[in-house]
């Protein structure tokens, strides 16, 4: 644990750094007027800070910057929730204009986030807007395994492997597809939940056998994830970061950007509620340089997708988590009332 005159200079350097972009130095700290300390005193904490890792010299100055140890700490005990009621108002009044249409919410949600943190905005929404289903399929692969194949109207497929329940023949399994086919041809993924648990399963108590195991098993192998859709604001931003001015690091960031598989496979793992990635603590290597903040919304109990924000170490974390957590609450609630007026 950090004294507080310790957890004091920290916060100070840190809190500068994130302003100005230079290493900050003993005798700047000293003139804060709540900084009653000497700068031998100051100078003195800041060796032991180094010492411990939470923050660095660098080459060119005699000031120091936070280390990614010391932003991770600066985060987990120090920053609190704290925003200008002019960025909570904006959030507000655009989900307030926007709920009725979620999709185009959710792309001016980006818009918006990129232009009030100056960083990259990435919005994981799910694809369930205007895609239909157009064919559902079940290949049997052997006696007890199967292929379940769903392809949609917009070209994508999605196929998942399953064991076949013994109590499911297969004069009830074709009997299944074919009121699956009937029922949910043409039917948004939006509308699915509703249509599968009213007409497909009222229809399948009538012709097949044991119809709630048969409904379960059906369920969970056509209908798991949604297909995503990604929303971007700011994609230029990090341009403007100092940090940032290696042309390297922007070049592998950007090819990582047009890769849209390994950004969706980023998001999708991303956990209920705020998580903070600083630095080398994320996995891919485009991304070592930089913090990734993500929050999810949810449809009921369901995660639905995910928003996130990429920007320097150096990023303003207090501002960014605080956003973040209100437009997570925003677009559940949005995400709820759109569902409830559309389906």
């Amino acid at each position: 644990m950090l004294t507080d005159r310790q957890l004091m200079i920290l916060q100070v350097i840190i809190d500068d750094f994130i302003e100005s972009a230079h290493p900050v130095g003993s005798r700047a700290i000293s003139k804060k007027d709540d900084i009653s300390f000497s700068a031998a005193t100051i100078r003195n904490v800041m060796a032991d800070l180094e010492e411990m890792g939470f923050i660095e010299k660098t080459h060119s100055s005699s000031g120091r910057v936070p280390s990614e140890k010391g932003y991770r700490y600066y985060v987990d005990n120090v920053i609190a929730p704290s925003i200008d009621k002019s960025n909570l108002n904006i959030m507000k009044d655009l989900i307030r204009d926007e709920f009725i249409d979620f999709e185009r919410l959710v792309q001016k949600s980006a818009e918006v986030l990129s232009d009030l943190t100056n960083y990259t905005s990435i919005i994981l929404g799910p694809e369930i807007f205007e895609t239909k289903v157009k064919q559902l399929q079940i290949v049997p692969l052997s006696e007890h395994t199967a292929v379940a194949i769903m392809v949609t109207d917009s070209g994508h497929v999605e196929h998942r492997s399953f064991t076949i329940p013994g109590e499911i023949s297969p004069t009830d399994l074709e009997k299944i597809v074919n009121i699956l086919n009937e029922r949910l041809k043409g039917v948004s993924l939006a509308h699915l939940p509703n249509v599968i648990t009213t007409e497909v399963l009222s229809l399948m108590k009538l012709y097949v056998r044991d119809f709630e195991k048969s409904f379960d098993y059906i369920k969970s192998a056509f209908f798991h994830d949604q297909p995503v859709k990604l929303y971007i604001g700011g994609k230029t931003n990090l341009l403007t970061q100092p940090e940032f001015n290696d042309i390297n690091k922007v070049r592998s960031f950007y090819q990582m950007m047009e890769n849209e598989d390994q950004v969706v496979n980023l998001l999708k793992t991303a956990q209920h509620g705020i998580k903070v990635s600083i630095g080398n603590e994320n996995k891919i290597d485009e991304i070592k340089d930089f913090s990734l903040i993500t929050a999810s919304y949810q449809l009921g109990s369901e995660q639905m997708g995910t928003i996130a924000l990429i920007g320097p170490t150096r990023m303003e974390y207090r501002k960014v988590i605080t956003l973040l957590n209100a437009l997570s609450n925003e677009m559940t609630e949005a995400l709820y009332l759109w569902y409830k007026n559309n389906v």
